[in-house]
């Protein structure tokens, strides 16, 4: 029997009790896996046309993909769209909100006033940025894989697939015209894709509004809803003559918006997540790797916090706000995920899909022989990481240039320097010793903080008896021995380093010989961790091979930032015992606005007080659908099957969090800014009646072309 057959003659009916021990208690889970576990994330390749034409009830013909393909653009680090024909892209506000200080000349702050370009003319180039458009896809499955099959051990496989992928990228380069190619791995290397782009490197900020509304809510409202953000912006894309350049597809903006029960559809790149991860992956990312980075990115945040609070104008400075952010975004980002892997429910959903999956190999003979142990291989290579855990532990975000010490830093960029030069490699001396003379300083206050919990988490992780604790600690606590570091080491300053570095007997430096005696421990799990990561990489990419032998393209390749379309509804859901609207108002964000008392992160600018004149309240403003997003989706289009833009898509509610590992639509949702509140706001509060009439007037029908 072929696995496909057996696959559907076993699901739903496999199912699997399990126990949990919770303190004195149990918990049996009694579940089947769900159609959709492994989420909606489908690519345009192996476009789901037939299930969108069953489900939606509207003709999904290839022509139909290819026009939304076309409208739907790649930004730096999130998604976009063309909304008319003179090349008008909707995105985020929070998607360029870091590039916004390179357009604003002296005397503006653009970030915190806003921006609106009265003419073409007016429109400001945005250095060092471009758009990309997907023009083409081509399956390299069979040309990598014939690569890797031909090597013999791992590293030799990793270097056969480096070879072959760059070998494919310069064919396509040539194929079309020195384009943009990237070559993603799909089910983990099961399937390889080669997206080619045309890369636009003319873009122009045309509207962004005031910091205030773009990120309102802050980040207490992040990962949450209800939610009244106006977190969108308006950029142009330019030809390479310096006009507007013509999409011969875009997306008609909506007049009507939605409702619920209303049928969207969400395209863009959403980032890397881990749904066809084992089940020993998932156990020790559940043990080890999510909790211990929850806790350090924790303690760092309210250190950072702390110092802020202390000397707002000295984290103003060094930009300290949006560092928090970022940091609080991962941790909550994190903390979704620690959640969704403490569930019972959730975790018993993965087992019955990975036992559904191993029965299916099982019963076919020739899958069977080539891929039975990959799953129980894979389970040993955690066995090992799970060995490493201090060191995991005591070395975690060593490297960060936001989240770690400045001192610590260059003190082992040193010590890897002292030690390549002995070994007579000079160049890696030399690079190590730049990394070294290239970190910047932090407040000392923030310094020592941050030293001081990396000391703490080498006294914790490594015992207070181990020989590099003690000689590090030298009987002292972490914080007086941070204290005595940055005392007396040449490397407390970025000055006093680059001096130092170039000196004899730097090795006797206090901070050196700190970072000396745990560089061992640290080299030993890093290079252990690193070699059970290759080969872990490799046993992932047979098991996605024999997934892919299993399921085929039923289930979407987890998300790899790279082009997808996610379907959804419109759909009201229960939280904090009561049912969540599936839009918001601009009545609410000025509730929340007087509610708060003006506090910063509810803060409306001058402009909107009082509310203009004309400016309808109750105005959908945010909305919510149960569309497969995540990382990497912001500022993503939400599209009808009429390819009219609805929506332009910011954030996940925090019970969405689990899409880490499992697409749950009865809990998750995704947060989309509503393009009636864009409009209304255009017109009444910005006075930007040209991009209204560019976007609204002469439509030539549905889908803008």
């Amino acid at each position: 029997m072929h696995a496909r057959t057996l696959r559907r003659l076993l699901s739903p009916a496999l199912a699997l009790v399990l126990v949990w021990p919770l303190g004195a208690q149990t918990v049996e889970v009694d579940t089947v896996p769900g159609r959709f576990d492994f989420g909606k994330m489908w690519t345009f390749e192996d476009a789901p046309a037939d299930y969108f034409g069953e489900t939606y009830g509207f003709d999904a013909s290839p022509e139909w993909f290819e026009r939304v393909r076309l409208s739907v653009l790649r930004v730096p680090g999130c998604s976009a769209s063309f909304v008319s024909a003179q090349g008008l892209v909707a995105t985020n506000h929070h998607c360029i909100r870091g590039r916004l200080t390179a357009v604003s000349r002296e005397g503006e702050s653009i970030l915190d006033d806003g921006f609106y370009a009265e003419s073409r003319e007016a429109e400001r180039r945005m250095p060092d940025y471009h758009t990309d458009q997907l023009i083409a896809i081509e399956d390299v499955s069979d040309e990598v894989h014939a690569a890797v099959d031909a090597a013999a051990t791992p590293e030799a496989r990793s270097a056969a697939r480096d070879q072959a992928i760059r070998g494919v990228r310069e064919r396509l380069r040539r194929q079309h015209g020195d384009a943009h190619v990237e070559v993603r791995a799909l089910y983990h290397g099961g399937r390889y894709s080669a997206y080619v782009f045309r890369r636009f490197h003319d873009v122009r900020l045309v509207m962004a509004p005031e910091l205030e509304v773009g990120f309102f809510g802050g980040d207490p409202d992040n990962y949450t809803y209800p939610r009244y953000s106006l977190d969108y912006a308006f950029l142009r894309v330019y030809d390479d003559d310096g006009r507007p350049y013509r999409p011969e597809h875009w997306l008609a903006w909506s007049l009507d918006g939605v409702s619920e029960g209303s049928t969207v559809f969400v395209v863009g790149n959403p980032g890397s997540t881990n749904r066809l991860l084992t089940m020993a992956q998932l156990e020790l990312s559940r043990d080890l790797v999510t909790p211990t980075t929850v806790r350090a990115f924790g303690d760092r945040l309210a250190e950072m916090r702390a110092f802020y609070d202390a000397d707002p104008e000295a984290g103003e400075a060094m930009n300290l706000r949006q560092v928090m952010f970022s940091l609080s975004n991962s941790m909550k980002a994190w903390s979704g995920r620690l959640d969704a892997l403490r569930t019972p429910e959730i975790m018993a959903r993965k087992r019955a899909s990975e036992a559904e999956f191993l029965a299916a190999l099982a019963a076919d003979p020739t899958l069977s022989a080539r891929y039975g142990d990959v799953v129980d291989r894979i389970a040993e290579l955690q066995t090992g990481k799970r060995a490493l855990a201090d060191e995991y532990g005591a070395f975690r975000l060593l490297g960060s240039p936001t989240a770690s010490s400045a001192i610590m830093r260059r003190a082992f960029s040193a010590v890897e320097s002292l030690l390549a030069r002995q070994a007579g490699d000079r160049n890696a001396a030399e690079s190590a010793r730049r990394r070294a003379s290239e970190v910047r300083d932090l407040p000392p206050e923030l310094e020592l903080a941050l030293l001081t919990i990396r000391l703490e988490e080498v006294q914790r992780q490594l015992g207070p008896d181990n020989q590099a604790t003690r000689q590090v600690l030298g009987g002292r606590t972490a914080a007086e021995a941070a204290e005595a570091l940055l005392r007396e080491s040449a490397l407390a300053s970025q000055a006093a380093t680059s001096r130092a570095l170039g000196q004899a007997g730097l090795e006797q430096d206090p901070a050196v010989r700190a970072a000396a005696a745990l560089f061992p421990a640290y080299a030993r799990y890093a290079t252990e961790w690193n070699h059970l990561s290759t080969l872990e990489s490799e046993l992932a990419a047979e098991l996605g091979r024999a997934r892919f032998e299993v399921y085929g393209t039923t289930i979407p390749p987890d998300g790899t930032s790279s082009p997808r379309i996610a379907d959804g509804v419109v759909l009201p859901y229960e939280y904090n015992g009561t049912l969540a609207p599936v839009y918001t108002t601009f009545y609410g964000m000025y509730n929340r606005h007087h509610g708060h008392g003006g506090r910063v992160d509810w803060a409306l600018p001058p402009g909107w007080l009082p509310a203009p004149p004309g400016l309808d309240l109750g105005t959908p403003l945010n909305f919510v659908s149960t569309a497969d997003t995540f990382g990497g989706n912001s500022g993503s289009p939400a599209l009808t099957p009429e390819r009219e833009i609805v929506g332009i898509n910011f954030d996940r509610n925090i019970e969405g969090l689990s899409r880490d590992f499992i697409y749950l639509p009865e809990r998750g949702r995704n947060i989309m800014v509503d393009v009636r509140a864009v409009t209304e706001s255009l017109r009444h509060v910005y006075g930007a009646d040209r991009i209204v009439e560019e976007l609204t007037a002469g439509r030539t029908g549905p889908g803008g072309s």
